[in-house]
This record gives C-alpha cells, structure tokens and sequence, in this order.
C-alpha cells in the first residue's frame, strides 16, 4: 500500500509543479511514506527522521530550508508526537488528505507547521493515475478500495484508514488499460480487504444482493447489499490484456465466493495464487482477534480452494504471542502451518497498537523473550514445509515473468512463477516459442519456460527452455 501511497502523492505533486529527485541532497522537500501496523515499522520512522534532523540543521546554517513532512498511517495515528517532538517534522498528511500536500507545503513555506489527518468516507484517489516510482517497470499496483470495516481486534488499520469505500470500476479499468499500453505485464489489485470490493458509484448497482460468506465465516457488521463485486471486477480487468498477469492482495477469507474462485480457475492471466491470512492456529486465539472463523472452517476453507484451483500456490499471515496466547494456542499454529504447507509467509511478533479493541480490552501478556521464541520456531516451521512445497516443483515447467538481473549474480536472470515463487536461471540465448528462428536473450517483462532444477523455502533455480507467451503456455 506504501507503494501506490507515493505513486499517488508524487501524482499530486507533479500536477503541482514538483519535481523528484534521488539525491537527498537536492531536496527542498523530504516526505516520508508510513505505516503503522507494526511497532518496528513506526520505530524505522523515529530513526529516519534522527538522521534527517543533522541535514536540516546544515541547510538552516546555509539558509537553504529543507521541508520534511510524515504521509500515511503513522501521520493519522500520532499527528500530536510528530509534531511537537524536537519540532523536526514540518507538514502531517494522513492517508486520506494527499490532494492537500501542495496547500500544506505552501504553509510550511512560511515556516508553520501543517497538518491534515481527517479521514474521509468517500476518498478513493479515483480521478488520480499515479506515477509510477519505477518508470519502465513490468509490475506495477493498481489500488481498488481504501479502509476496512472488519475490526479485528489486534489491527490499527480501521482507524488509520477508515472505513471501506471503493472506486468506480470504470477508474480501476482506465488505469489497468493504461498500465497495459505503457508495457505493464502483471497488475496487483490492492486493498485493505480487497476481495470485499463494492462499486456503488452507479444507481444500477445498487439492487444486488450481498454475497454469501465462506461456509463457517462471519462478520462484525450486517451484510451489505448492493454494488458491483469484486468477481465483476477481477472478470473485467482479466479481460484487458490477455498477456497480463493479474494478482491481488490483501484479501480476507470469509469474501472468497465460488464465482471468484471459477474465475480464477479458468482464467489463464489470472494468477493461481492465494493470500488466505489466518493469522492463528487457535480457535480460542481466533475468537480474541475476532477473526470471525475457527481453525476448522479455515482449514474448510483451503480444502475448497485446492479441489477449486488444482496447483494453487498459497500464502499467509500469522501474528505470534497475542494478548492470552498459551503454549497449547502456539503449538495450534504450528500445526496448521504443517497441515496446510504454504509457499510464502508473513511471520510477526504481536506488538499492541493503541486504539485497537485489544488495546482497550485485552492484556499484552506476552513476555517479549517467549514472543521472539514461538515466532523462531514458526519460522522454522514454514521454512520446512515451504521447502517441501517449493521441492514438488522440482523437474516441472513453470512460467516465469522477467523481472531483471539477480541481485547476486549479473549473470543470472531474476522472476517469479505465477505463484509469486522467485525463480533464478541463467541469462543464456533460448529458442523464441513464437517462432523466431534466430535465439534470444530474455528481457524484464518477457516471459520464460523454466525447468526447475533445484528449490529451497525461498527460491526455484532453473534452466530457461524458451521465450513464450501467456496465450502459448495454455494452447
């Protein structure tokens, strides 16, 4: 999200006149992009803004001001500290307030400080096409809703971002078709709880009924009905560009109708890959989150997804040491990590955000030692079994999407498989599958047959057969 964050606040202030550049030296204006849902992450800030504070002082000294400003979910939540702390800090822009950067720097220009932290029910960025940081890219995020309305105990996002609202389909498929022509080949669709998406921009929409849950799942708030769903959505950007990859994240379990997923199954440029964050193992431990599921409708829910889309590659999230967790709960967790074997991992150490439910309600009861211990041992844990997973692939074909030279060999070519797994082979003249007689060399954003030979928890190493498309891969 940070991401598409600054596509967008850079978007805004091209329009106003700004221009980027790399060289923190040359900068009038420093603005740092922030997240708040994890302690570590606000801490990195607080060291940030520490080396930035010597650079200010010398530009005072020269009488070349230098503006700082926070954007994004740390601006939101602790707006008052940034400020007054050493007085650093010149402008706060919350998530929802970045059409306001160029009126806040104008302010700052004249040495007050400035801030913008209310957060809005409708603000989507829709009439706004970011610019992408990486021009000439082959991936690229597309952001299609904003906010979350689950309110999961443990999670500050809800009160950095606000509630849910989502942008006209015909926004997200005007910049998708954009990103198509300028030589995107794979778009990520980004939200908070993306696959909750609900278009309500056109009267018509409105007298849909709301879709039904994951069997077992269930939320905090009513069911919504009306909108264009996000199984309308994924059908039409899939339709775009027959050679571009589609993904999306970060979905929420209980929104995977069976629509979406025969979407996914038949679809060849739509990813056969998963984010099912469950964040525990533990029912007991789920109900405290108020997740809205138990490990068995969870487990339920994989068994589906497997017998729906056959190879589906999966990933999680898991947070260790929440507020009451046992050893018993942990040991639940690990379990499921055996029983379910996911390909990627997002492994956490709780650390309580003030606002949440579980910060009003709940004690942080975890020591910070046996936290940091159960969180080793579930790395461990899906280290192996991701291993074992990614060593299935061993002997395969698998397709992979160039993304550029491996940061570890300049002789060595760098993508991921459609189910985002980074695969290594060697950068060497291969057959062109459309017919080319002459041999090629792959290229960032072309696509390679490669046989895997070799796979650790992380990464497929393989030799490249021949340069194809999305089209030849499923003739």
């Amino acid at each position: 999200m940070n991401v598409n964050d600054t596509e967008i606040a850079w978007a805004i202030l091209q329009k106003n006149g700004y221009t980027r550049t790399k060289e923190v030296d040359e900068a009038d204006v420093i603005l740092l992009v922030t997240c708040s849902v994890r302690e570590k992450a606000e801490q990195a800030i607080w060291n940030r803004l520490q080396h930035l504070k010597a650079l200010k002082a010398r530009r005072q000294q020269d009488r070349l001001p230098l503006r700082i400003g926070i954007l994004g979910c740390m601006a939101e939540r602790l707006k008052e500290e940034i400020l007054h702390r050493e007085k650093l800090v010149d402008i706060v822009a919350g998530p929802d307030a970045y059409r306001d950067l160029p009126r806040l720097l104008a302010v700052a220009e004249s040495g007050q400080q400035a801030a913008n932290v209310l957060l809005s029910l409708d603000e989507t960025y829709a009439d706004i096409l970011p610019v992408q940081t990486s021009a000439g890219g082959t991936t690229a995020f597309v952001s299609i809703m904003r906010g979350c309305d689950n309110m999961c105990s443990y999670c500050i996002v809800p009160f950095t971002r606000g509630r849910e609202r989502s942008r006209p389909i015909a926004s997200i498929l005007q910049e998708v078709k954009m990103l198509s022509d300028q030589g995107v080949k794979e778009v990520t669709l980004l939200g908070q709880n993306v696959n909750s998406f609900r278009d309500m921009s056109e009267v018509q929409f409105q007298s849909a009924a709301a879709p039904v849950l994951s069997r077992g799942f269930s939320t905090v708030y009513k069911a919504k009905p009306g909108g264009l769903r996000f199984a309308h959505l994924l059908d039409q950007v899939s339709r775009i560009d027959p050679e571009m990859r589609i993904r999306f994240t970060s979905p929420h379990p209980k929104d995977f109708p069976d629509e979406v997923l025969q979407l996914i199954q038949e679809r060849h440029n739509i990813c056969k890959q998963l984010h099912l964050p469950a964040q525990s193992g533990s029912t007991r431990v789920l109900e405290a989150m108020r997740r809205g599921y138990t490990r068995e409708a969870y487990l339920e829910l994989v068994h589906h997804v497997r017998d729906s889309i056959p190879g589906v590659s999966l990933s999680s999230d898991f947070i260790v040491g929440f507020c009451g967790e046992t050893e018993e709960d942990h040991q639940q967790t690990v379990s499921l990590l055996r029983k379910v074997r996911y390909n990627v991992g997002f492994l956490f150490a709780y650390s309580m955000r003030q606002k949440t439910r579980a910060y009003h309600r709940l004690q942080d009861d975890v020591p910070a030692d046996v936290k940091q211990r159960r969180l080793q041992e579930l790395i461990a844990v899906f280290r192996e079994e991701a291993a074992r997973a990614n060593e299935a692939m061993v002997g395969q074909s698998q397709m992979v999407l160039v993304e550029g030279p491996s940061k570890r060999s300049a002789s060595e070519l760098c993508g991921r498989n459609d189910g985002n797994i980074k695969v290594i082979f060697p950068d060497a003249e291969i057959k062109d599958a459309a017919g080319c007689k002459a041999l090629v060399r792959a290229q960032p954003g072309d696509y390679v047959l490669v046989k895997v030979t070799s796979a650790s928890s992380q990464t497929l190493k393989g030799v490249p057969l021949c340069r194809t498309t999305l089209a030849c891969s499923t003739a």
